[in-house]
């Protein structure tokens, strides 16, 4: 189902799309075979499709992931598309994380008290829900158990798993790790890569719904 009303995002944001949107040709030839099925899922479950993003620590590229599939659907007017993200073992969300989505634009809050794995509140529009993230395993609430897209975005989490319970359908779109970046001068350039990165696949995928 597609919204004539589509949410009026953070102007910040609608940018940081734009620039993306500029850059689809930057996306291979063979990966957007990969993105292929995923816009596929979508369009076969307009309205209540259900997308789960999972890696080993549910820390960095599964967030980017979950959050980026959500606004790229808004962006596109496509209603009913709601995201998660889950990993083999719960750790946080980590702050550079949290630091790259704040610098593209987002508005995010620290939902209760800070813990070693805090809940976040993530802002893309004035008149959305944020959405909330926070490690979890890909099998724990809110997480869907049953008819959802499993989405491996990492090849350990994707060897971990030989079956992820309930999954109408189980995708391997791996993203390399910004971990590796961690301390080193490079480290807000890496995240913000792979933010945009991952942001311009959700996009593309959701062009194709």
């Amino acid at each position: 189902m597609r919204d004539s009303q589509k949410t009026v995002l953070f102007p910040n944001l609608v940018d940081f799309l734009a620039a993306r949107e500029a850059e689809q040709e930057l996306i291979p030839t063979w990966r957007k075979a990969e993105l292929k099925p995923l816009a596929d899922y979508v369009r076969e479950n307009l309205g209540a499709a259900k997308l789960t993003f999972i890696c080993t620590h549910n820390s960095r590229r599964s967030h980017f992931s979950q959050i980026w599939a959500k606004v790229a659907a808004e962006a596109c007017g496509i209603q009913g598309v709601e995201t998660y993200s889950g990993g083999t073992e719960a750790t946080a969300m980590n702050p550079r994380v949290v630091d790259s989505l704040q610098r593209s634009g987002f508005r995010i809050a620290i939902d209760g008290p800070m813990t070693e794995n805090p809940r976040y509140n993530v802002y893309y529009a004035e008149t959305a829900l944020p959405i909330v993230c926070f490690s979890k395993r890909f099998d724990q609430p809110p997480n869907p158990t049953g008819g959802y897209c499993a989405i491996m975005t990492c090849s350990s989490a994707d060897n971990a798993c030989p079956i992820v319970s309930g999954c109408d359908l189980r995708l391997p779109i791996r993203y390399e790790d910004p971990k590796e970046a961690d301390g080193t001068p490079h480290e807000s350039a890496v995240y913000d890569e792979r933010s945009r990165q991952i942001c311009r696949e959700m996009l593309f995928a959701m062009r194709q719904v």
